[in-house]
């Protein structure tokens, strides 16, 4: 028995279902049955890739593998913002990118891409599971109570773009239909889906933005906060669209179980 694994949290799953099917894999061979397993470290539901489980004693350990630094590939969808800064989350603004070309848009990302790297303070996402005053910051948002929302500060090594690619009306309606649809449990995914299909079948936009990167980051960063500022900061609106874990400390997608 291994006191680290490194499982591959599919998309639409929680840590926690991750975690119940390795152990359901593992009920043959009676490994794990009796042994207490954490996460360290989480995953929302509609990012996928590296997650770290501890196992036995190394649970003792949890705090020196919450502080270890992450890479992550994601990409950016731009033209809507969403509450919750992903594609699952209630759209909150759109704008139809008439007046901008593919190039343009990407001059625009790779000159304000500095101002994501180095250290500076990041605002945690309404939709967290930071806590404030015992209360996570999600069910604040979700009872529509008012609660100042912390910051910490972030360490970016580097961020990378690789470019914009584009993806038609019809392809981008089912792709989101798809992946919400991966997702169990109370996320306010019926309502979510009714906005995207209202919002995409009143848009005259035929087709859409979505750029790609790649960012090696401190722990505790959220990525999704990135894509949502650096759309403030290029005033166009935009979310996270994708994003996948890829390294974890010295453990990488080459060792996921």
């Amino acid at each position: 028995m291994k006191n680290i694994v490194i499982l591959n949290k599919k998309q639409g799953e929680t840590p926690l279902e991750a975690l119940g099917r390795f152990r359901k894999k593992n009920k043959q061979n009676k490994k794990y049955k009796d042994i207490k397993m954490t996460y360290a470290g989480r995953l929302d539901p509609m990012a996928s890739g590296l997650l770290l489980i501890l196992a036995g004693e190394e649970i003792k350990q949890k705090e020196k593998y919450l502080v270890l630094g992450k890479e992550y590939e994601f990409e950016v969808l731009f033209g809507f913002i969403t509450d919750t800064y992903d594609i699952l989350g209630k759209v909150v603004h759109s704008n139809i990118l008439t007046n901008i070309g593919m190039k343009d848009l990407g001059r625009n990302v790779k000159k304000n891409l500095k101002f994501f790297t180095g250290k500076f303070e990041q605002t945690y996402p309404i939709y967290s599971s930071k806590t404030v005053k015992g209360k996570p910051l999600f069910e604040y948002a979700r009872g529509g109570e008012e609660v100042e929302v912390p910051t910490r500060e972030v360490n970016v090594r580097s961020l990378k773009f690789f470019g914009i690619r584009t993806i038609g009306s019809k392809q981008f309606l089912k792709n989101i239909e798809k992946r919400i649809g991966l997702v169990r449990g109370d996320f306010r995914q019926k309502e979510i889906l009714q906005i995207w299909q209202r919002e995409l079948s009143a848009t005259k936009q035929q087709k859409f933005f979505i750029g790609s990167f790649k960012i090696k980051c401190s722990s505790g960063t959220y990525v999704r906060g990135i894509a949502n500022d650096l759309g403030k900061k290029i005033s166009i609106p935009a979310l996270a669209y994708s994003i996948k874990r890829t390294k974890i400390g010295k453990w990488t997608a080459r060792i996921v179980k």
